[in-house]
């Protein structure tokens, strides 16, 4: 599979196939830069490809559309997250036809939006996208697809592919100062990196000699919990929990994450927060306001600690899909280590949730 033509095809307006991880879906889509949109290729989908098209978008597109998603709690089981249906208001009938289609797809891509093989070919960053469906109505699979790109014509690649890619030839991180700090787990050098993609400053704490099999903390931002001790998470509890750990190894890093509220942000966090108040638990507050239950990237976290010399650690996490974010960036979890506090009457029922709706491997609740 060839990432290059993948690109160059992309960029020249053809369309490309997009195989998802044999562990996920194992399914594929055909994908196309949004601004090479014509009815014609709208109407390759409709008839050979027989799934629904979607652009994809942003969560920044989708609040300044005013589009919220289609399920207040989605529990599909990959998470798959999807906006109410729209059309363009202008230049179309009833909005089905491929020509109708096209026009709104044309219409949403002048906000713009991201997508990686757009943004890797140079274009405005929005995709359209189908999953391919067999003639039986039974969704294709890789050696499906394989035949129905060389029926086409098609490039295909994969998710793991794309993502090892841009691991391999963009770095989204910079070095940008470090010292030692005292602390009293001990001293421990300290080091910022800036995200080259938002300008965010995320921090590293190592301690010790680090390499193969180190232990490490991917830790997001909790203003609440972390600086004011809010009892209605766990998250400055671990912290702190994870720090003494690294002190008793004498060696390991804390990589602290500059993702508030699983990334929708402090201000948006105490919105959620007053939804808690009214019977929202903490997954269906964040989408109440319009977001995903988690919206925490882990390909920046990848990168420095990547940069930091690391390729395969010990993981102190309760969190499997935070081993499948790390892996997916061509990290090597070799073995995940408890991180469990005692539930207290105030985040219980927080605990729960993080288990019962994120997945959380917790045993005291």
């Amino acid at each position: 599979m060839d990432i290059q033509k993948s690109i160059s095809d992309f960029k020249s307006g053809r369309m490309v196939i997009v195989v998802d991880d044999e562990d996920r879906e194992n399914e594929g889509d055909i994908i196309f830069a949004a601004e090479k949109t014509t009815p014609e290729k709208i109407n390759f989908m409709m008839k050979e490809c027989r799934g629904l098209i979607c652009v994809s978008i942003s969560q920044e597109i989708a609040n300044k559309l005013d589009l919220k998603p289609m399920v207040e709690r989605n529990t599909e089981n990959t998470g798959c997250n999807f906006t109410v249906s729209i059309d363009a208001k202008k230049n179309i009938t009833t909005g089905i036809s491929a020509k109708d289609r096209a026009q709104t797809i044309l219409t949403i891509i002048k906000l713009f939006t991201d997508f990686d093989l757009a943004k890797l070919a140079g274009l405005k960053k929005a995709g359209v996208l189908c999953e391919i469906i067999k003639e039986n109505g039974e969704m294709a699979r890789m050696p499906d697809l394989i035949k129905f790109a060389k029926k086409h014509n098609i490039s295909i690649i994969t998710i793991k592919d794309l993502i090892e890619f841009r691991r391999q030839n963009e770095k989204l991180i910079k070095k940008t100062a470090e010292t030692y700090l005292d602390t009293k787990y001990g001293k421990f050098k300290m080091i910022v990196y800036k995200s080259k993609s938002d300008a965010k400053e995320h921090i590293v704490l190592t301690k010790g000699k680090i390499g193969k099999g180190t232990l490490v903390r991917v830790h997001s931002e909790c203003i609440t919990g972390d600086l004011f001790k809010s009892t209605q998470c766990d998250c400055g509890e671990q912290l702190d929990l994870s720090l003494k750990k690294i002190s008793q190894e004498k060696s390991g890093v804390l990589l602290y994450m500059r993702q508030e509220g699983r990334g929708i942000g402090l201000v948006n966090k105490l919105k959620a927060y007053n939804l808690q108040k009214k019977g929202y638990d903490t997954v269906s507050a964040n989408t109440a306001l319009g977001f995903d239950p988690d919206l925490r990237d882990y390909g920046i976290g990848a990168q420095i600690l990547t940069d930091l010399g690391l390729s395969e650690i010990k993981i102190l996490t309760n969190n499997p899909r935070k081993i499948v974010g790390l892996e997916g960036h061509g990290l090597k979890i070799i073995k995940r280590i408890r991180l469990e506090t005692k539930p207290k009457k105030t985040n219980v029922k927080y605990l729960q949730t993080k288990k019962i709706k994120l997945g959380h491997l917790l045993n005291n609740v």
